[in-house]
């Protein structure tokens, strides 16, 4: 499917709706789809992404500025009509070449009002290809704007809904506005939000994002971390028995993540790891408890610092049952990462992280340890949050689970 999306400017202008493109495009075109960009600036981002430069959609080219001025007065002149008649020219032949047009702000803001005209041209002649209006702003709604809209033709195109195009908001409040604008149902309007890239956000390295998509991490509703090599000291089975308490008191897809190697100065530690793997097959925790260095058999993983720092950041909370400590230095990197930590015990761990940490004794149950877990961790306001981000503010799990179906509706 061809998709054109089209606004005043594109990447790398920035703005919300210049990065709205950069994104759609970007996982539109990993999904196998051809975006391309019909813009007034920007410039190629992405070799599967074309980039065509229309200078006059742009609305602070001098020709749009000058016609603006005469249309904020409340009148209009040949100029205009030169230019709308331009546009439409420019933008037919383009459009042409698409399944689906996707229009940015120019059917509600009066930026560019030579291009809302053109592209109401297009539609009075029975486009066969779908447009899907995308509304960001309302300048009808914008007591700033007032003085710059009138009466009649082109003013009142802004705040009317066009035939035949889908239209799209970015939030439950911006659906109700438009619908009240419109005075068309809330219901009739989709409602589609902006995300955020994770990867970038947390500055990831090609390694952490190779292992959020092999194991899934963005879909668990927590992911505790264990940043240990494997030695039967870290006492990583006890970890596991809690991590199954956890998950089956909550209901919930509660992640474990060791990421270390069997220690290396004790070769009874690679049969230590082979009994860890046997009892996550017994508990059932094959999709749940990852081992890092047991992902790729033909070149065992061992983590580089930065993707270490990212497993902290992108975690819920440290976990770190062990039997015994020299003193506990991932505790000082949870506490930086602002992670909560629940750890044995030890008097090692009380030096490194005081009385902020949640101390478990090694002779509870991994029910009980699970328990307080789930009270403390499972109720905390910024888990709840980052679960929420995680689960639907994605650019690729907005695209995915909303932009997709509705460009497939057909």
């Amino acid at each position: 499917m061809r998709i054109g999306l089209i606004h005043y400017s594109g990447p790398p202008i920035v703005g919300g709706v210049e990065q709205t493109l950069y994104y759609h495009a970007k996982v539109l075109a990993d999904h196998g789809y051809r975006p391309q960009l019909l813009v007034g600036e920007g410039q190629s981002f992405d070799p599967r992404v074309p980039v065509a430069v229309i200078p006059t959609l742009y609305s602070k080219h001098p020709e749009v500025l000058a016609i603006k001025s005469l249309l904020d007065s409340g009148q209009t002149n040949d100029r205009f009509d030169r230019l709308r008649h331009s546009l439409r020219e420019r933008l037919g032949e383009a459009i042409a070449e698409v399944d689906v047009v996707i229009v940015h702000n120019a059917l509600t803001l009066h930026k560019n009002l030579a291009l809302t005209a053109a592209l109401w041209d297009l539609v009075q002649t029975g486009l066969s290809v779908r447009i899907i209006g995308w509304h960001h702003d309302f300048a009808w709604n914008r007591s700033q704007y007032r003085a710059e809209l009138h009466d009649g033709f082109p003013w009142q195109l802004l705040r009317q809904p066009w035939p035949d195009v889908v239209n799209v908001v970015v939030s439950d409040a911006q659906r109700d506005r438009l619908a009240d604008l419109y005075n068309v149902s809330p219901e009739t309007i989709h409602v589609i939000p902006p995300g955020i890239d994770l990867a970038v956000s947390g500055n990831w390295t090609d390694m952490t994002k190779k292992l959020v998509a092999e194991l899934g991490l963005l879909q668990a509703d927590a992911i505790l971390l264990l940043p240990a090599r494997i030695t039967r000291r870290k006492n990583i089975e006890f970890a596991m028995r809690i991590l199954a308490e956890l998950r089956d008191l909550s209901r919930q897809d509660i992640r474990l993540v060791i990421t270390g190697p069997p220690g290396p100065h004790n070769p009874a530690n690679a049969a230590y790891l082979q009994s860890l793997l046997s009892l996550r097959a017994t508990l059932g925790l094959e999709p749940a408890a990852h081992f890092l260095y047991q992902l790729d058999v033909s070149d065992r993983l061992v983590l580089d610092e930065h993707t270490m720092a990212n497993l902290y950041t992108l975690s819920d909370a440290l976990l770190f049952p062990s039997h015994e400590e020299g003193f506990g230095i991932p505790l000082l990197e949870a506490v930086y990462a602002r992670l909560p930590i629940f750890c044995s015990d030890l008097a090692p761990f009380h030096e490194s992280a005081g009385e902020q940490a949640h101390y478990f004794s090694l002779s509870d149950t991994p029910h009980q340890v699970a328990q307080a877990i789930a009270e403390t961790l499972l109720a905390d306001p910024s888990l709840l949050l980052r679960r929420r981000v995680r689960s639907r503010y994605t650019w690729t799990t907005i695209i995915h689970y909303k932009l997709l179906p509705l460009l497939e509706r057909g």
